[in-house]
Order: C-alpha cells, then sequence, then structure tokens
C-alpha cells in the first residue's frame, strides 16, 4: 500500500525537489496506509521554498487551485488522487487572550514544530518520498493500541477537534486516551463557539464512516461533551425489561444497535444518504424511553408510548448538531414506527398502511432499521422481526414507496363531481378505502366514491 501511493506520488515529489523543497507526505494518509487502507484524499507538506515558487513547480500537473492565506494550500489532482499541497504554518495566539490560533505561512518551519499543530499523534505521522517514517510523538503506537491521543496543547485551539475525536473513534474503533479525554473536558465552555456547519460535518462522517459507531459515542462520553446532547445522556441508566433487553440499559443497547446498523449499510452497500438515514434513526429510535419508562410493583419495567414520545426528541437532536432539513422526517417517520409490528400482523392492509404513514421513509428503511434494534440484545442472537412485512410490501409493490392513489381529481370530475372542499374530501376517503382494500382498480374506486354520500360546504 505505501509503495503504490508513494509511486502515484512520485512526480509530484521530483517537481518539488527539482524546485528546492523537501515534501512530506503527512496527516491521514500516513495514517490509512498504515492501517493497510487506500486514503482517496492526500495531504503534502513542503518545506523550504515559498508560494510562488511551489505554485510554479506544480505548474506541469495542469489545473492547480489555489486556496487558504497567502496560498498556503494548492490542490490537484494526480493519478486517481485528491492531492492538498501545502506550506508549513506556524500559529499565533489571538489577540486580546481569546483562545485559538490564526495560521501564518512559514517555509522555513521544521516539520516537527509544523506537525506539532495537528490534533492527534497519528494524524502527527509524516512519511518521506523514500517511505521514512517521521513520527515525532509516538503516532504509531497509539493507532496500533488504538488510542486517541492529542499531539500537544494547541488541540485547545479548536474545540471541534473533540467533535473531530468522535468521528474518527467511531471510524477506527479507538479510545480516547484519559489525559485527552480531560482536556476535551476543558474546552466545554467554549463548545458554543463552533460554527454549526462543521458541527453537523463531523455528525456526518460519524454516521457515514464509522466502522463502529459505538466508539464515537464513548468518546462523547469520555469527554463529557454528552452533555451538551441531553437527548442521548438521558439514555443512560435508564432501565429496560431484562427478559427483553438483557443487554443493560438504553444507552448501552443504543450503541449495540448503532453498530448492527452500521454492518447493515456495509452488508447492504446503501449509498450515503440511505446510510446516514439508518445510523441516526438507530441513534434516536429509543429516545423516547426516558420520559415513558416506568418500573411496576412486580419489577416489571415498561415503556409505554415510547415511539410517539421519540419523535420531538429525534427531531430536536438532529436540529442540535444542525443536521440537513431532509433528514428530519424520515428519521422520524422510523422512530415513530419502529414498534409497529407488534400491533398487527403483516397482511396487505398493514402494510399498505404502514408504508403510507412511514413516508418519506421506506418499508425497506423500517425493516432494516428492525433488524439493528432486534439484533441489538447480545446476548440475543439478530433478528430480522419485519421481514415477513417487508416479503408483503415486495409483493405489493409498496417496499420502496407508499400506495399510489388509483383515483385522482380528473376521474371524478369525468363523472360530474364539480372541483371543489367536496372534490378533495371525495379523494382522500377513497384513498383511506384504497389502503383498507375495499377496490384495485380504477373503476371500482369510482363506483365506490359514487356510493358515498359525503357533503362538503
Amino acid at each position: 500500500m505505501v509503495a503504490t501511493l508513494l509511486h502515484a506520488l512520485a512526480p509530484l515529489f521530483d517537481a518539488i525537489i527539482r524546485a528546492g523543497g523537501r515534501p512530506l507526505l503527512v496527516g491521514g494518509a500516513v495514517r490509512d496506509v498504515l492501517l493497510g487502507l487506500a486514503p482517496a484524499d492526500v495531504d503534502v507538506e513542503v518545506y523550504g521554498i515559498d508560494g510562488n515558487t511551489l505554485t510554479a513547480a506544480l505548474a506541469l500537473f495542469g489545473r492547480i487551485d489555489a486556496v487558504g492565506r497567502s496560498f498556503g494550500v494548492l490542490k490537484l489532482r494526480l493519478n486517481g488522487y485528491n492531492v492538498d499541497v501545502a506550506l508549513p504554518q506556524r500559529r499565533h495566539p489571538l489577540p486580546g487572550g481569546k483562545r485559538g490560533a490564526l495560521p501564518d505561512v512559514d517555509p522555513g518551519l521544521e516539520p516537527r514544530d509544523a506537525l506539532a499543530r495537528r490534533d492527534f499523534t497519528f494524524n502527527a505521522l509524516a512519511m518521506t518520498p523514500s517511505g521514512e517514517l517521521l513520527d515525532f510523538f509516538g503516532g504509531r503506537e497509539d493507532l496500533q493500541a488504538r488510542t486517541l491521543r492529542h499531539t500537544s496543547t494547541a488541540f485547545g485551539d479548536d474545540p471541534l477537534r473533540v467533535l473531530r475525536a468522535m468521528q474518527l473513534a467511531a471510524r477506527f474503533d479507538l479510545r480516547l486516551a484519559p489525559e485527552t479525554a480531560s482536556l476535551c473536558r476543558t474546552l466545554l465552555p467554549v463548545a458554543g463557539s463552533i460554527a454549526p456547519d462543521r458541527i453537523w460535518r463531523e455528525w456526518q462522517k460519524w454516521a457515514l464512516l464509522g466502522t463502529r459507531p459505538s466508539a464515537g459515542l464513548r468518546a462523547l462520553d469520555d469527554s463529557s461533551w454528552l452533555t451538551l446532547y441531553p437527548e442521548l445522556a438521558l439514555l443512560q441508566g435508564c432501565l429496560q425489561h431484562a427478559h427483553f433487553h438483557p443487554e443493560g440499559d438504553v444507552w448501552t443497547h443504543t450503541l449495540h444497535v448503532c453498530d448492527g446498523a452500521a454492518r447493515l449499510a456495509d452488508r447492504d452497500e446503501l449509498d450515503a444518504r440511505e446510510r446516514v438515514v439508518l445510523l441516526f434513526a438507530a441513534l434516536c429510535h429509543d429516545l423516547g424511553k426516558p420520559a415513558t419508562t416506568v418500573v411496576e410493583v412486580d419489577g416489571t419495567v415498561r415503556s409505554p408510548g415510547h415511539a410517539q414520545e421519540g419523535v420531538p426528541l429525534a427531531q430536536s437532536f438532529l436540529a442540535r448538531i444542525r443536521a440537513p432539513h431532509w433528514l428530519e422526517q424520515p428519521v422520524a417517520s422510523l422512530v415513530r414506527e419502529h414498534l409497529a409490528h407488534l400491533s398487527a400482523p403483516p397482511t396487505p392492509r398493514t402494510v399498505r398502511r404502514l408504508a403510507a404513514r412511514l413516508v418519506p421513509a421506506t418499508l425497506v428503511q423500517w425493516e432494516r432499521l428492525l433488524e439493528a434494534d432486534a439484533s441489538g440484545r447480545p446476548p440475543l442472537p439478530p433478528e430480522r422481526p419485519g421481514r415477513a412485512f417487508l416479503a408483503v410490501a415486495e409483493a405489493e409493490g409498496t417496499a420502496t414507496r407508499q400506495p399510489p392513489p388509483l383515483v385522482y381529481g380528473r376521474d371524478l370530475i369525468a363523472v360530474g363531481i364539480k372541483p371543489g372542499p367536496r372534490l378533495g374530501a371525495l379523494l382522500r376517503r377513497a384513498y383511506e378505502a384504497q389502503l383498507d382494500g375495499a377496490f384495485t382498480t380504477v373503476e371500482d374506486g369510482v363506483a365506490w366514491v359514487m356510493r358515498q354520500d359525503v357533503h362538503v360546504e
């Protein structure tokens, strides 16, 4: 993996060296190749030359996009890789004692000093064009130990790095080092300074890239940043019926369900949008339990109505992490209906009505959430309680959409019903009757409507 990457970047390295620069492969690409992963994006840091010289040296690679202060970063595409070529930066404290730092390009900076500004030790690794690993902060050892440790006190310049810790822990199954967790706790008072769009980007990575989402949630807990998300924090210690949930409290169950959802997303090769919906539905599905859980006199634990109660909590959580608006409705529908299989058998009528209630989510998404939920109760074996419902939906053609109406306004106008409120009321009643199986063709649907005695002013 290392040799393949270095070979692909060799023309770039050669051009920089000819111009008098010293290139290093840095950051996530080094981490990934050490893990045996193929990076799609790579960062190259160049020492010893200024921005103009670097730009001229890279001109032969075609279009170069310059971004950042004083052309600090040059973006190009090379042999299948998205490459960011950057000059090292020195950071100066913000004026007035404010938290943070201002970057300043400094080609004369030494690699150790430049890499010290990076967030975590395994992201502060660097590699020379010949493949020599530069590890000034013990990053390789931390990576092997699956430990997430901050590189230096510069970590505190940007509180977003705590959320970055969350998504990195989820991606690589990591645990926060105790001293890093302690440093993260000191950043809680300035968490509100993070730009909203940056918050969502880290949560999106948690869902899209996380192979062990529970590790990211544990990082939030270890850093005390879970308190920023009361909808999640209340799951801790919330009791469940021991017979149905031998794994423990609702928090523990949710961690298992999120990990199961990630496995299902990989198994079913879900696209980005589908994966995000599934992961956040898994995370939010039992948010209603803390408000509804009761312990009976005989010790039985119940949570009546928790699915419906969880809907506004899921919506408030998604708003808190600045999730895009399109995500709210499918997640809310899946949360509301995640117990629907317990209240009625999988008949065509039941499935048609469920498909209509789930919109804009689908029965395919619902069945997958149920599998993650039912499989998140170790040591109980995995289950697929929604499989029979999905089979009926596939036969009905409603697995990925709600049943389309058979009767439209034009059909009723054609038999003499005038446009207006009465027409709308008849169409709504006709659709409800269709879901119940009262008719299966347009002709029968129109006949059914003509038998109704509906009057709307």
